[in-house]
């Protein structure tokens, strides 16, 4: 019999931004969505702009408890914002890993390597 992993609560008015957001998504983003979707990743599912508590995630893998953030340059005036939300987060046990939109854009296999990595250490 198979473990039930437990659901994050989430706000319900989160759904529409989170939409929003799937339909606006940056380079870097769609990027990793490519490399990542349809269970590309050791055969994890991940969902993209997902909610979590009162924020949303890039990516998230229930199974693993793994949050992906591509940090573009809204970020960059955000950092204590960003350690806040990402430590409430962290606070239903979820991990996260952290990549530039750079990176994400230019190095998406890099990328994907290192999330698999973290997978196969972590699972």
């Amino acid at each position: 019999m198979k473990k039930r992993i437990p659901v994050i609560p989430y706000r319900e008015d989160l759904i529409a931004k989170a939409r929003w957001l799937r339909k606006n998504s940056t380079p870097g983003e769609i990027e990793v969505w490519k490399a990542i979707k349809n269970r590309q990743v050791l055969g994890y599912k991940f969902r993209r702009q997902h909610p979590i508590h009162r924020f949303i995630v890039d990516f998230f893998c229930r199974e693993l408890k793994l949050a992906i953030e591509i940090d573009g340059r809204s970020h960059d005036f955000n950092i204590e914002a960003d350690k806040q939300r990402q430590y409430i987060i962290e606070q239903f046990g979820v991990s996260f890993l952290r990549f530039t939109e750079l990176d994400a854009k230019n190095n998406t296999d890099s990328v994907r390597r290192e999330i698999e990595k973290w997978a196969l250490t972590h699972r």
